[in-house]
């Protein structure tokens, strides 16, 4: 059994699709909507997963990275597909650096990235 949470953060930025066939091989943006999944087995001396404004900062450390940019320019998307599956993946795979180093004992779970409000890609273990 563990106990769950997720907080939410929006960033903003434009890419295109290689490989693609269809509008969206061109320039153009999205206001993502991230979700972050973290998980512990017990609860830390005052109740929590993790407190709200340190997920915060982890999910703002790493989407400042990539908000308002242009994905096709920064690493690892000048080589990877900017796809919200990828972006899901990378967001997921920071996460875990930046959670591991403040404690083993909460695991990074899930990640969803919304390029609107009907599609959503998610990464998970």
């Amino acid at each position: 059994m563990s106990y769950f949470i997720y907080r939410e953060l929006y960033f903003s930025s434009a890419h295109n699709l290689r490989n693609y066939n269809g509008k969206c091989e061109s320039i153009h943006g999205h206001n993502w909507k991230v979700r972050l999944y973290l998980s512990r087995e017990e609860l830390d001396t005052s109740g929590f997963v993790m407190d709200f404004k340190e997920v915060d900062i982890i999910l703002k450390k790493i989407t400042d990275k990539i908000d308002h940019k242009n994905l096709n320019d920064i690493s690892p998307f000048d080589k990877l597909n900017p796809t919200a599956e990828n972006i899901a993946r990378y967001i997921f795979d920071n996460a875990v650096k930046e959670v591991t180093a403040i404690s083993s004992e909460i695991k990074v779970t899930k990640v969803m990235v919304w390029e609107s409000e009907r599609s959503c890609a998610c990464f998970e273990v």
